[in-house]
């Protein structure tokens, strides 16, 4: 996976790096657990998260909150599903790539 340590936004079609990782997590991770054999009580919960993250990251720059609490969700749904690990981390990065929430 790639990861630059800045992000770019520049109008006139560029999108921000940042997003354009995330939407690529999201959608390799949905393929993955499309592809999963098993069934498991969680995975329509992942499965829907996944569309609500894919759909906020077709619509520019995501609220961190939103996207931190996306991620915990969709762990906690496949979180045991070693086969998924590596999809699931990949997602992690994409949304640490936006920084930590602000601080109340």
């Amino acid at each position: 996976m790639l990861r630059s340590l800045g992000h770019r936004t520049v109008t006139g079609g560029d999108e921000d790096q940042r997003v354009a990782e995330l939407r690529a997590a999201v959608s390799r991770l949905r393929r993955e657990l499309a592809a999963h054999p098993a069934e498991f009580p969680d995975r329509v919960i992942a499965e829907d998260e996944l569309a609500a993250l894919a759909a906020m990251a077709a619509h520019g720059v995501p609220e961190v909150p939103r996207l931190r609490r996306s991620l915990l969700v969709i762990a906690g749904a496949i979180g045991s599903v070693s086969a998924l690990a590596r999809g699931l981390s990949d997602v992690r990065g994409a949304v640490e790539l936006f920084g930590e929430p602000p601080r109340r």
